[in-house]
This record gives structure tokens, C-alpha cells and sequence, in this order.
């Protein structure tokens, strides 16, 4: 993979030069992989993003605005990435909701963070929308999946609608989130579920003290942390 220095990633720059890596793993690739992935419902069977048949319904419904390029590939609203194809369900767009979690105030707030299992990584515990379904749904549901905590009955304030640095973007598929915070009186009792390898309450005072605490067991997961410094915002603590 090759590393896009800062000035060469807006799509506007020319770069004649540029040979990004394509990344697609097996299980998206034409074939056997790519048939399981779809019959397990969390992939697209296009496996050519010049061929999508929905691109414009997916463009006036996307997040963030996107264009395309001369071959009607979409790109990346972040710019270039040094890598092409997919590692994920789908391309263009993939919809997400975070939830956002925090109980307390002052020096007792407390955050809810499940680890990832594909990278051990503590993370907001969240996931992609499911077609047909709504990102204040999936808040609910991504939530109770993987920390079997419900808040349903909560109405949680949105932070932002934004594009997320995962590592698993690519110049043609990319994650743009719903982030929402909920906010309650005290922690409540988490437990692992779906894809998490685990569930916990961390003290939230700031993000270096929080990414201090989980240093030595997985660390923080980076594409998140501008999440978190918005919800620090939100609550009145703005040290990020």
C-alpha cells in the first residue's frame, strides 16, 4: 500500500503517478467467497463498482456527497487512500450508527466501550445500518447486540453525521457514521454479545487518560477518537 501525503489526497489534484493497492480480501472476490458473504447477508454481490445499479439512489441518499469518476466508479469524499477494491459489504457509502455511551458527570463519568474481535481494539459499540432500516434504529439495535444494553426507550442527542477513517476504507468503499450520545445516571451492567469480544465501563474524564487505561489490553480504536472528542465536547469537557 502506498502513503498519500496530505496535498495529493483531494480528487482535484492530478496525480498521474498514483497505483493503489487493491485489498479486497477473498471473501469479496468473484467466486465461492463472495457467494457465502452474500447469502450471509452482510454483502453486496456486485463485484464491479462500475456496475452498481442503484449508484444514483445510493448517491441522493448518501451521508456525505460523493462523485464519481470517468468510469463511473465512486469515489472517496475524503480523497484518495492508496488502496482500491472493498473490504467491505458494500461499495460507495456503507451507513453506520454509533452510540455513544456515557454515565455520570465530572470526575465519575464513565464510557461504554465493547473490544473488537477482529482487532482487539476498544471501540463504540456500533455497526453498519441494515438495508431498509433507519440509523436511529440501528442505534438501538447495534447497541443491545453488543452490550445487551437497551435504551430504546432513550432519545439520544446526534453529534454528527461524518465520514470515519477506518482502516478498512478504500478509495471506492468508505464508512460515513451516525453518531449519537445517550447519557445516563449511572452505568448499567454490559455484557458482550454479537461480533464483541467484550463489554466494559471505562473512567471518561479525557481521551489521553482513557487511551493511558487501555494501552496495555488493545488500546483505543483510532477511527473513533474524533467521535469521542465531539462527545467531550457535548458534555462540557473539552479535553481531547
Amino acid at each position: 500500500m502506498i502513503v498519500v501525503p496530505a496535498h495529493l489526497r483531494p480528487w482535484s489534484v492530478p496525480w498521474p503517478g498514483y497505483s493503489p493497492a487493491d485489498i479486497t480480501p477473498p471473501e469479496l472476490r468473484p467466486g465461492p467467497g463472495l457467494a457465502e458473504s452474500v447469502a450471509e447477508g452482510w454483502a453486496e454481490p456486485c463485484s464491479d463498482p462500475t456496475c452498481i445499479p442503484d449508484l444514483a439512489e445510493r448517491r441522493a441518499a448518501a451521508l456525505i456527497p460523493y462523485q464519481v469518476d470517468a468510469e463511473g466508479r465512486p469515489l472517496n469524499p475524503a480523497g484518495r487512500t492508496g488502496r482500491i477494491g472493498r473490504n467491505l459489504g458494500r461499495w460507495g457509502e456503507n451507513a453506520a450508527a454509533d452510540p455513544i455511551v456515557i454515565a455520570g458527570t465530572g470526575e465519575d463519568r464513565h464510557l461504554l466501550l465493547i473490544r473488537r474481535s477482529d482487532c482487539g481494539a476498544w471501540a463504540i459499540p456500533g455497526g453498519m445500518v441494515d438495508p431498509g432500516e433507519t440509523a436511529p434504529a440501528a442505534l438501538v439495535r447495534e447497541l443491545r447486540e453488543e452490550t445487551s444494553v437497551d435504551l430504546a426507550e432513550l432519545t439520544p442527542t446526534v453529534l454528527a453525521r461524518r465520514h470515519v477513517a477506518d482502516p478498512r476504507e478504500t478509495d471506492w468503499a468508505w464508512i460515513a457514521t451516525t453518531a449519537a450520545l445517550y447519557q445516563l445516571p449511572r452505568p448499567v451492567t454490559a455484557t458482550a454479545g454479537d461480533d464483541a469480544a467484550d463489554a466494559a465501563w471505562y473512567p471518561f474524564t479525557d481521551l489521553p487518560a482513557l487511551e493511558t487505561a487501555l494501552a496495555g489490553i488493545g488500546g483505543l480504536y483510532r477511527a473513533h477518537r474524533p467521535l469521542l472528542t465531539t462527545a467531550l465536547a457535548a458534555t462540557g469537557n473539552r479535553h481531547a
